[in-house]
């Protein structure tokens, strides 16, 4: 299947820097993308590229299977970017209105669309309010109404859960699954590792302007898995070092051994079975996907100073 975003060898250069530094990846229709990176890797330029707010420097984008067009294909992308970009004067159910229709809804149209947004995630109430009186939550969820409601084929949410309470961030979380089972593609930018780990199908991790690592979540996890097993007994076990696995951690009944190479699961349950003890239960402990973005981040900063030593 064709990808509906496909990022060709991009690069964009400020002076001397070079913020992107030829990347390229694709993005399937109907997933849920995790772009990932710490302050200053390149994703904000990375995503100002894909909505046609800068253009590339060299290399393509394409959207829907053809060249990138930013004023007529602006249409099919929306847009909720970190900083706040509403008019704080304004009244929301007017402000909604106008963006919709900025977007190419009818007057009509943006009015049904906007009240059906506002019923769903109970802000019916806020129709007079001024964005200035808004909480930062709730900016955020009308943020979101705003970026969705002409229903984009492409969906950029710049850390959308930022000053929601956990009940309105599920409720938003539940709004983005469904957005994207009806085939929305959703871009999904954050530094908070577990919410990737729980919303997002494919990552690609920038830092300094390059790509670091893209895949599924499951495939990265299994790629820097390092033979860690928790071991679960029916009674206190004193299982030490052997050939075949060292002991990583002992708290009673469990056991963390790391299993060394040229040697499996089994020469762990054959020692615990040698005790006469009983196994409760028997599980491989994979990273968390925070413990591999500070490791590959701190392993690029560290070859980046290594080559300025040269």
């Amino acid at each position: 299947m064709d990808p509906l975003l496909s990022l060709q060898h991009l690069k964009k250069y400020y002076a001397t820097q070079k913020a992107v530094d030829d990347i390229s990846f694709d993005i399937q229709a109907g997933s849920i993308f995790g772009l990932l990176g710490p302050n200053g890797a390149g994703k904000t330029t990375l995503l100002r590229m894909i909505t046609g707010i800068f253009y590339p420097d060299e290399g393509q984008i394409t959207l829907d299977g053809k060249a990138f067009d930013p004023i007529n294909d602006i249409q099919k992308i929306g847009y909720m970017p970190e900083e706040r970009g509403m008019y704080k004067k304004m009244k929301i159910g007017e402000q909604a209105l106008y963006l919709a229709q900025l977007k190419g809804l009818s007057k009509s149209e943006a009015t049904e669309k906007i009240k059906y947004w506002f019923r769903k995630l109970e802000m019916e109430s806020w129709w007079n309010k001024k964005v200035e009186d808004l909480s930062k939550g709730m900016s955020q969820k009308l943020q979101f109404v705003v970026t969705v409601l002409h229903e984009p084929k492409l969906i950029i949410l710049d850390e959308p859960f930022s000053g929601l309470d956990p009940l309105n961030a599920n409720l938003i979380k539940d709004e983005i699954y469904g957005l994207a089972k009806k085939g929305a593609t959703i871009i999904f930018s954050t530094h908070r590792m577990e919410q990737v780990e729980e919303i997002c199908d494919h990552i690609v991790l920038v830092n300094l302007g390059k790509k670091i690592i893209d895949g599924t979540v499951s495939e990265i996890k299994q790629q820097f898995k390092e033979n860690i097993f928790t071991v679960e007994t029916q009674e206190a076990a004193d299982i030490s070092n052997n050939p075949a696995f060292s002991v990583v951690r002992h708290e009673g009944k469990k056991i963390l051994v790391k299993i060394n190479e040229g040697f499996s699961s089994n020469d762990v349950i054959q020692q615990v079975i040698a005790q006469n003890n009983s196994i409760v239960s028997y599980n491989e402990l994979l990273p968390s996907l925070n413990d591999i973005f500070i490791k590959l981040v701190e392993d690029t900063h560290a070859t980046a100073r290594a080559f300025q030593n040269i």
